[in-house]
């Protein structure tokens, strides 16, 4: 089984540009240092569509426990120290992809 988790963010008002790249910077460093990683991506709102979240991530693990791995490894939660006080809004979910 592989299960996918998915984290939409929107931003404050007032977070600017510089910001949202350290976030990215750290985001980006996180595939080279979490084993548990398969797959993982991020990044910004196209502007297509209005009423949307400005940020998401995609992030594939094997299974429960690989994702638990991730969540609690340490240089994520140093990333989320940065992005948690830049959130108005954030949401996530888990899902098993099919096999």
């Amino acid at each position: 089984m592989t299960l996918r988790h998915i984290a939409l963010f929107r931003w404050q008002d007032g977070v600017d540009d510089a910001q949202v790249a350290e976030v990215e910077r750290l985001l980006g460093a996180l595939p080279g240092v979490v084993p548990e990683l398969r797959s993982y991506s991020f990044g910004r709102d196209a502007g297509v569509s209005e009423g949307a979240f400005d940020f998401a991530v995609v992030a594939d693990v094997d299974d429960e426990a690989g994702f638990v791995a991730y969540r609690d490894h340490p240089d994520h939660q140093a990333a989320l120290a940065v992005i948690r006080p830049l959130l108005a809004d954030r949401a996530a979910l888990q899902y098993p992809l099919p096999a």
